[in-house]
């Protein structure tokens, strides 16, 4: 079972810096939350789209594509029915409450997508090395790049002891939703178990590595800055600072709308 999101393709964009990659999403992330209309975040939206296309990253975006219509659906659907404004359609549903729903709808869409582009992309030690580079602390960095890796290691454990337990007789199919999930909690002991074997290991692999012994590291990736990703870092500072100006100048309201 292949549950890591790195996809290694030799893509322009997976040859990237992980700095430059870092402030791009960041650039593309504000600037499509910084609009209520839909066709700034449908803009941001195409974008990652086109670079998940470019990156030959689709099957990071397969893994969600269920998450990401149901948060897109409920996210429509909600402020469809719970903002307001002026012009109405169909009963409580208004113009302008539609058009805020499918811009929230498309910042949600945008925020997961962008992120796991960003992780089909980008190895997780060039992660943690780029932050180490922009100044996080290494321990800061360190505990975020192992968290994005032992996630993975923890979901297939649980696939591990679910298909064990199916070869055993355990039925986790049938019944209602309720019924299913009583019958995945007596799973949880073996999994909270391996899951805390796994730290204890980690734990002692680190002390025995000398893990913190020196404040000053090496490193065996080394990361430069060429063309491309000073490109990358100008258009997401471009984006960063047009994210600002468009939340504080007003642009991007949709005139009328009750939150």
């Amino acid at each position: 079972m292949d549950l890591y999101l790195y996809i290694d393709r030799p893509s322009p964009i997976h040859r990237l810096d992980p700095r430059a990659k870092l402030l791009m999403l960041l650039g593309i992330l504000l600037f499509a939350v910084s609009s209520d209309h839909p066709l700034v975040p449908a803009v941001m939206f195409a974008l990652v789209l086109a670079a998940a296309q470019a990156a030959g990253a689709w099957r990071a975006l397969k893994r969600v594509r269920t998450l990401l219509i149901v948060l897109s659906l409920f996210s429509l659907v909600a402020w469809s029915l719970f903002a307001d404004g002026p012009t109405r359609l169909l009963g409580p549903v208004s113009l302008e409450s539609l058009l805020y729903g499918v811009g929230t709808a498309l910042k949600l869409a945008t925020t997961v997508a962008g992120s796991f582009v960003f992780l089909a992309t980008t190895r997780n030690e060039a992660i943690a090395t780029g932050l180490i580079r922009l100044g996080l602390p290494y321990n800061a960095a360190f505990a975020f790049s192992t968290a994005l890796r032992l996630v993975p290691t923890f979901v297939g454990a649980g696939a591990t002891i679910v298909q064990a337990q199916r070869s055993r007789g355990l039925d986790v199919e049938s019944g209602n939703i309720i019924q299913r999930m009583k019958k995945y909690l007596p799973l949880i002991v073996p999994i909270f178990a391996s899951a805390i074997r796994s730290t204890n290991h980690l734990s002692m692999a680190l002390e025995s590595k000398g893990f913190g012994a020196r404040r000053q590291r090496t490193f065996y990736l080394q990361l430069h800055l060429g063309a491309a990703d000073w490109m990358m870092v100008c258009t997401g500072l471009l984006l960063i600072a047009a994210s600002f100006l468009l939340r504080f100048s007003g642009y991007g309201k949709i005139s009328g709308l009750l939150t």
